[in-house]
């Protein structure tokens, strides 16, 4: 019933912004008035651009990795999307300090992108990478919540402008200029009371935007059970619930963390932190593992060739493993 509630809601609003982009072609086609129809068209166009819906993107400080740079790490990223049932990742990305890996949609083509962040990846073993990795197939975002994801979006955009403006700070610097300046000669300020009048008019036309909001993320099926139940099915398909929980302690202890932040100040270089890693890996509770846990969809031998394909990108990520909080 809330997933239902979530989507028509969410629909309501699409069809609102669609009704902007319509409402101003029409106007622009239909009217006798060539200028007027022309202006107030455009105005009812770009308010429809500026609420559409914001399609997926790489986030800014991502890097694009391309294929033949980087092949063994394509084709694992392929082989666990096919185990987890999701399309393969038409792109790799890398980021220096983020500490999770994610799965997005890009644009309106709906490119698929997988995005890893080094810290975390470089301290795990061809087991857990296997497991971060599907992790973040399934965690992909279903039509239903790309739906609702879009429909916030457009709902944060007019709570922006409608609540969020405030006076520009150009234009008070210009009027203390002016005062200090001319005194009583310094122009009238009616365009501020015309501002303050705009703002006031925007904050009583903007609080049925907010209760939308606010009804809409409740409604949304993020902690949704079954969401949940849906996501650590498709995990299960690549691998174990016992390897889900090693992961899952991993990340949320960041006991990785630590030891990689103490190594960088040490000096110690990326291959040290690396093997480092690996010997931590081995250590079982009855006994020392001969080499690090490996995965019939990734082998050790397989993870150091990835580990040679990211070494640049390494060195250049540990400079900045000490901001990492």
């Amino acid at each position: 019933m809330r997933r239902s509630a979530a989507l028509v809601l969410s629909l309501t609003v699409h069809a609102l912004t669609l009704g902007f982009f319509v409402l101003g072609v029409s106007t622009v086609v239909n009217s006798s008035a060539p200028l007027l129809s022309w202006l107030l068209g455009i105005l009812l166009v770009a308010i429809g651009v500026l609420l559409r819906p914001r399609l997926g993107r790489l986030p800014a400080d991502a890097e694009v990795l391309e294929p033949a740079a980087a092949p063994m790490l394509y084709g694992v990223s392929a082989r666990v999307a096919d185990e987890v049932g999701v399309p393969r990742p038409a792109k790799v990305a890398v980021m220096d300090l983020a500490t999770a890996a994610g799965y997005v949609r890009l644009g309106v083509r709906r490119t698929p992108a997988l995005v890893v962040g080094l810290p975390l990846w470089l301290t795990l073993s061809p087991r857990q990478r296997v497991t971060l990795l599907a992790s973040a197939y399934a965690s992909a975002e279903t039509l239903d919540g790309l739906i609702v994801a879009g429909a916030l979006s457009t709902l944060g955009e007019w709570r922006h402008t409608l609540l969020g403006s405030e006076p520009l700070s150009a234009r008070r610097e210009a009027d203390l200029t002016m005062a200090m300046s001319l005194g009583a000669w310094s122009p009238s300020s009616s365009y501020n009371a015309a501002g303050v009048l705009g703002r006031i008019v925007g904050r009583v036309l903007g609080w049925p935007v907010l209760v939308l909001e606010h009804v809409l993320r409740r409604l949304a099926p993020s902690g949704d059970p079954r969401a949940a139940a849906r996501r650590r099915t498709l995990m299960l398909r690549a691998v174990s619930e016992d390897d889900l929980a090693e992961l899952e302690e991993l990340v949320a202890g960041r006991s990785y963390l630590a030891p990689m932040q103490a190594a960088v100040l040490r000096g110690e270089s990326v291959e040290e932190i690396r093997q480092a890693a690996l010997t931590r890996s081995r250590l079982a509770d009855d006994g020392v593992l001969t080499s690090a846990p490996g995965s019939r969809l990734l082998e050790a031998a397989e993870s150091a060739v990835i580990d040679s394909e990211l070494s640049r990108h390494y060195a250049r990520a540990a400079r900045g493993f000490g901001l990492i909080s």
